[in-house]
């Protein structure tokens, strides 16, 4: 059943944030009308084995979709606005392997080509740890039982005997990026499926130490350029790859001292936010590699999943302190939380969500800006005047005691002093 709870949020505009936790369960978390209850929807029944691995979401305004791929091998396509459950297909290979021996590690919902098909069909992409990936078509309107690949179907093999931690594609959906543990980064070409660029690891320090890889997480810097991306490492280092200019990363910086858990890109092509083991989250300016700030209010467990809203300054954090969180990004300071009982491994923002029931429209104009970020023609807000029974009050105790309180000029200064009824002595 759904459940509903109260939080204070104030200023915070109708936000959806899908969640996804370890024991197969789906949350939506919505806001709605002037008294901002937070409405919990639970889709699914607890199940380790359904642990949901990987999502993603094609959030247009008609026939949305979720893709969700699970432990068990089993890659599910739902309704993200009541979770109705459209197919389901095993992400198995040919040979042999069972799901769980070799997970999914990446999952795309292709929304540019959807729209290129006829039919009413579904494109995805999977990767597993240990290098499987294929692009599938699969038809929405059949029922689950019927529903087997249509078109062309590729798999290829991407693993160079690693194990593929974390992928990602580009904005134009034509190019496919990943890496892990053992495994350099490495972007591919997804109408040719070949390789075009791999990384050189950085080479031994002063000390004659050579740190092995392991990349945690990925995210391209910007949606219109596949040539830059930003890659986390465990061993709490930030890089940013630039594969036309080189192949070792061309700035690199640590944060703290636990492994980087997740990055996530700003709109802006530059800002960057990053989240790490510990429960600290970041901004920073990947063209110097200078911190920006970080967030108010530590996670008091392992960030695995940051998500930045495409309209309103907002981002969504997860992780293993069972608490989704929404930040605002220009103060950067803690909007609302809500604690979802299980261990959190995804989040993702319905960002075409709109509350029929809410009084007053939002949108991205009315956000409330902070002091400083005010434009030259903004106005501070007005202060509330005083009620006039309020005003009579004061006047009466100020008649009583004989303080009244004025501001004197002394020194070309003004300073607030109180007369009485007698006079200041110079």
């Amino acid at each position: 059943m759904p459940r509903t709870t109260t939080l204070d949020c104030p200023g915070c505009p109708p936000l959806r944030a899908l969640t996804f936790d370890e024991l197969g369960l789906i949350k939506a978390r919505g806001k709605q009308g002037r008294a901002e209850p937070k409405v919990v929807e639970r889709w699914g029944d607890p199940d380790s084995s359904k642990c949901v691995l990987a999502a993603s979401i094609h959030d247009r305004k008609s026939d949305p979709l979720l893709a969700v791929a699970r432990r068990n091998g089993t890659v599910e396509v739902l309704n993200p606005l009541n979770g109705d459950l459209r197919f389901a297909v095993s992400n198995s290979s040919n040979n042999g392997v069972q799901p769980e021996d070799d997970p999914v590690a990446g999952l795309h919902l292709f929304a540019k080509k959807k729209l290129e098909l006829a039919s009413r069909s579904c494109t995805l992409l999977t990767c597993t740890t240990k290098g499987n990936a294929s692009i599938r078509s699969f038809e929405v309107n059949k029922p689950s039982a019927d529903v087997s690949s249509t078109g062309s179907s590729r798999t290829w093999s991407i693993g160079d005997g690693g194990s593929i931690l974390c992928s990602k594609v580009d904005g134009s959906e034509n190019y496919f990026l990943l890496g892990g543990k053992r495994v350099e980064m490495n972007v591919w070409d997804l109408d040719s499926c070949a390789k075009i660029w791999t990384s050189k690891p950085p080479p031994k320090n002063s000390l004659g130490i050579f740190t092995p890889t392991w990349f945690t997480s990925a995210t391209f810097l910007s949606k219109d350029d596949h040539r830059k991306f930003v890659a986390g490492t465990n061993s709490h280092e930030v890089r940013l790859y630039d594969i036309s200019a080189q192949r070792r990363p061309v700035i690199s910086f640590d944060f703290r001292e636990t492994a980087i858990k997740s990055v996530a890109e700003d709109l802006d092509g530059y800002t960057i936010y990053v989240g790490n083991g510990s429960g600290d989250l970041a901004s920073f300016d990947i063209r110097t590699g200078k911190l920006l700030g970080c967030f108010l209010g530590k996670c008091s467990g392992s960030i695995r999943s940051i998500a930045r809203h495409p309209e309103f300054p907002v981002i969504a954090t997860c992780g293993l302190d069972s608490y989704l969180r929404l930040w605002n990004v220009k103060t950067r300071q803690l909007l609302s939380a809500v604690h979802l009982k299980q261990h959190l491994t995804n989040v993702l923002f319905d960002s075409n969500f709109a509350d029929e029931e809410a009084e007053v429209a939002h949108s991205a104009a009315d956000w409330p800006l902070h002091e400083d970020e005010r434009g030259e023609g903004e106005t501070p807000p007005m202060k509330r005047k005083k009620s006039k029974e309020k005003k009579g009050i004061e006047k009466d105790a100020e008649a009583k005691s004989g303080n009244k309180e004025s501001f004197e000029e002394y020194g070309g200064k003004k300073v607030k002093s109180k007369k009485s009824g007698k006079r200041l002595k110079m």
